[in-house]
């Protein structure tokens, strides 16, 4: 990482002796510290331990999405024609059972989440526990 650090200071330099030239002192002042600072943020700052660089992609990245996202399940001409042809072959419609949790039972989980598992919750008996169905 330090190969790359160096180099992205190397670029800001080159760009405040641009600045040099080409600019009044005033102005190079203003300018000067505007790049050294963009140079330090980039060449430094990490957002969740990554450098700012990959922020920037992924939020560019995200901005170029679809904001909606539809799963469509495909089929594919084998899987059609089999289940045109044989009955006990039909596309699988799957029924997801939904197991219902309390809103106590809800709030005594987040808790044992928020605490890092040191608060245990309360122990019930096991034939009071839910079962899948």
């Amino acid at each position: 990482m330090g190969n790359f650090q160096f180099i992205i200071i190397l670029v800001g330099g080159g760009f405040i002796f641009v600045a040099y030239k080409l600019a009044d002192l005033t102005l190079f002042i203003v300018e000067g510290a505007i790049i050294a600072l963009a140079t330090f943020i980039i060449a430094f700052v990490k957002i969740n331990g990554r450098p700012i660089h990959y922020f920037f992609l992924n939020v560019i990245q995200t901005l170029m999405r679809d904001r909606l996202r539809v799963w469509l399940k495909l089929y594919t001409r084998q899987e059609i024609r089999r289940s045109e042809k044989e009955p006990e072959a039909r596309l699988p419609l799957q029924v997801i059972a939904r197991n219902r949790v309390r809103a106590s039972r809800l709030a005594e989980m987040s808790l044992i989440v928020d605490t890092g598992g040191i608060y245990e919750g309360e122990k019930e008996p096991p034939e009071s526990k839910n079962v899948l169905v």
